[in-house]
Parts: C-alpha cells; sequence; structure tokens
C-alpha cells in the first residue's frame, strides 16, 4: 500500500533556514534592532532584513518602532506563536513527539543553590520595572533576587501600577521608586532593560552581566478613560509575565552552565 505524501508544516519551512534560524536565536535572548543583528550575526544588512521581512510574514517575529528613536524598530521573537505552531507541527508525525507538553506547567521553580541576580531598568521606574520585579519573584518562587531601579525615578509609583500588582495577588505597598545609581557597582547576572529610552543611558555594571532589551512602550503614556488606561497597565503585565515565563528557562540554563551567554 502507498503512503501519501504529507506537506511539510510552514513553520519547519520557515525555521530550517540557517540564516533565519540564526536570528530567531538572537532574539531568543533579547530584543533587537536591524543594525544590531547585522553586527551580531556578521551578515549583509539587506540579507537581514530579508529574512527578518519572512519571520514577521511567519507571524513568529513581530515589530516595534523605539520609543527613543521612531526611526529605529525592534525586532521581538512570539515565543507563543512559534512553540504552538512547532508542536503542531510534531504531532502530526506522531501524537507521542508531543504528548504531554501541553499540558506542562508554565515553568518550574528554579533548583536551590546560589540564588541569581536580575535588575530590571526603565527611566521612572514606576511601573513597567516594578512590574517585572514583582513578577520575576513571584514566578520564581523567590529563587530569584529580582530588584528595579530608574534613570530619572519618579516619586511614587503610579497608581495603576499597584492596582494591577493587586489584582493579581501581589502586594506592592513597600514598593519604590529607585534611582539606577544605587545598584552600580554591584553583582547582577542580567540586566534587563524594559524602556527603550533607558538602554540608551545603561551604565557598565561589573562582571559584565549579560544585557537583554525587552522594548515595551510606556503605559503611563496612554490618554484615555481611567478604564482604557487601566486595560493598557493590565495589558502591560499580562505580556511582562509571558516574557518572564519564558525567561526562567534561561536563566535555569545560565545557573547549570555559568559561561554559557
Amino acid at each position: 500500500m502507498k503512503t501519501s505524501t504529507a506537506q511539510l508544516p510552514s513553520i519547519l519551512k520557515l525555521i530550517a533556514h540557517d540564516i533565519r534560524w540564526a536570528v530567531l536565536r538572537e532574539l531568543a535572548h533579547s530584543d533587537y534592532r536591524v543594525q544590531e543583528l547585522v553586527e551580531r550575526l556578521g551578515l549583509p544588512q539587506n540579507l537581514v532584513s530579508y529574512h527578518l521581512r519572512k519571520l514577521r510574514e511567519g507571524q513568529v517575529v513581530s515589530e516595534r518602532r523605539s520609543s527613543a528613536d521612531e526611526r529605529e524598530v525592534y525586532y521581538r521573537l512570539n515565543l507563543d506563536q512559534l512553540q504552538g505552531r512547532y508542536l503542531a507541527a510534531g504531532s502530526l508525525i506522531h501524537p507521542a513527539v508531543t504528548m504531554g507538553m501541553e499540558q506542562r506547567a508554565p515553568q518550574e521553580p528554579l533548583s536551590h543553590g546560589p540564588g541569581l541576580r536580575v535588575l530590571f531598568l526603565c527611566t521612572e521606574n514606576s511601573a513597567r520595572s516594578q512590574m517585572a520585579e514583582a513578577l520575576l519573584r513571584q514566578e520564581s518562587q523567590g529563587m530569584v533576587e529580582a530588584y528595579s531601579a530608574g534613570s530619572q525615578p519618579a516619586a511614587h509609583i503610579h497608581p495603576l501600577t499597584r492596582r494591577v500588582m493587586e489584582q493579581m495577588g501581589i502586594d506592592m505597598s513597600q514598593a519604590t521608586p529607585k534611582p539606577l545609581h544605587l545598584f552600580e557597582g554591584q553583582h547582577f547576572d542580567a540586566i534587563v532593560t524594559v524602556c527603550d529610552r533607558v538602554r540608551e543611558v545603561c551604565p557598565t555594571f561589573s562582571d559584565d552581566p549579560e544585557r537583554i532589551h525587552w522594548s515595551f512602550p510606556d503605559p503611563a503614556t496612554v490618554q484615555g478613560t481611567e478604564a482604557e488606561q487601566l486595560h493598557t497597565f493590565e495589558q502591560t503585565a499580562l505580556q511582562l509575565t509571558t516574557r518572564i515565563r519564558s525567561f526562567l528557562p534561561l536563566l535555569e540554563r545560565k545557573k547549570s552552565n555559568p559561561r554559557e551567554q
């Protein structure tokens, strides 16, 4: 009996190219602009741009204009989209390929041992970086020492930051904006900038920790009704949660292999 020929899933065709695979590996760690990807990959800009376009058309990569300079565009990996389509392709071979993976918990707590330290940075340290700090502490079940600071810290945390975090069961009553210089000279395993502007002024830290950028717009700048503003903060918190859950396995790998970047 002749077996019918099944068409290769489009996601496998998309990511099987060497350059697209390399781009995805870079974006798995941080958001980057085109020129930064060009420098990291050592390839011509037109070639990198072409493959970025293919990845955007495949919806596994998205783009966002920089808040610091609208002429610049940041690219990010749509990890959930990539994971879903990749698992769907695997299940076409045999259900056992992905058996149990869809039901896996969002993340497992980091193993015990020397703790990792992560610093989140934004401009005012009143919304994005405060959320990220609180969410990483919660998602890692306290196994990661999370901190946050701002290049120009506000006087108070934005009230909608507190409100949204309280809705998620996180107490922010003791949190306050902190200046970036308080943490200079301290050791961190990763520095995560969640603001395009602060990325441009981020100082050098001791031990040359891994630099990661997540390009998030400032929810505090959104105009509209109170309900619309609250929705923006809620969406920021949800997107940060997704980012942090995908960040935790990288931290676990870094803890297991300290020399790996």
